[in-house]
């Protein structure tokens, strides 16, 4: 029984605890003046709907707050304790999850990859936008296989993304992670739509990659220049980092 009731408090504390980050999130959106770039951004991603949205993984907190209301959304969310919170985050956020984290080599069967890859397939084909860090797990700023794959499977257009607020904390960790402040100003900067077709080989793939890779650092930079800043990530991509793309 205080085993039962450990677990329950445990639950109890996370609920509490992804609420009320939920609702600052939200506070943060609310207090922040946005710019849009482009400007029909929103407009032009419409019709190309549902998408992939792809992100750095230091994005993770922000890119959320860049949906609007009537937009159907579901986000990979790692099976950890931290993506626990995170999923309880999301729902607050009117946002749904899928469990499971990419991985190289035997882990990825082990950290429910493939169920978490059909579950992504399933949310598209019911017309809801995927968001999903395209990075390799734990090698900042270098675009993975797997949103590729997602695309190439689903037929859906991968749309990279970035926002970033003036005022906000800037993490020494290893993806450079920000977490926006309220009663600044905020910038959504999309990138252009990528679609790999369904007979794409291992060469367009790759082309495909490193096209998402260029856009999320270009739309990164210039989400950081339109609220006066440099992105402290710019610079985390090992020379070597690309021979190293394995699944996402």
């Amino acid at each position: 029984m205080n085993v039962l009731r450990r677990v329950s408090r445990m639950k109890a504390a996370q609920e509490a605890a992804g609420f009320l980050f939920a609702s600052y999130l939200k506070l943060v959106k609310r207090t922040n003046r946005s710019i849009v770039e482009p400007p029909d951004a929103y407009a032009r991603m419409d019709p190309l709907l549902p998408v992939i949205l792809a992100m750095w993984h230091g994005q993770h907190f922000m890119v959320p707050l860049a949906l609007r209301p009537r937009d159907r959304a579901t986000s990979l969310v790692s099976r950890s304790s931290d993506g626990e919170l995170n999923a309880i985050v999301l729902r607050h956020l009117g946002i749904d999850a899928v469990r499971g984290s990419g991985a190289r080599g035997r882990n990825f069967l082990e950290k429910g990859g493939v169920v978490a890859f059909e579950g992504l397939l399933k949310a598209l084909a019911e017309g809801k936008t995927v968001g999903l860090t395209a990075d390799v797990p734990k090698i900042a700023r270098v675009c993975g296989k797997g949103v590729v794959t997602l695309a190439q499977l689903s037929g859906r257009p991968i749309v990279p993304i970035a926002i970033v607020t003036s005022r906000r904390i800037d993490f020494k960790s290893w993806d450079r992670a920000s977490l926006g402040l309220p009663f600044g100003r905020s910038a959504v900067v999309a990138g252009e739509p990528i679609q790999v077709a369904a007979e794409a080989d291992d060469a367009a793939r790759e082309a495909a990659r490193r096209a998402v890779e260029g856009e999320l650092d270009r739309v990164h930079e210039r989400a950081y220049a339109l609220v006066g800043a440099r992105d402290p990530g710019a610079r985390l991509r090992a020379p070597d980092a690309a021979s190293r793309g394995a699944p996402a």
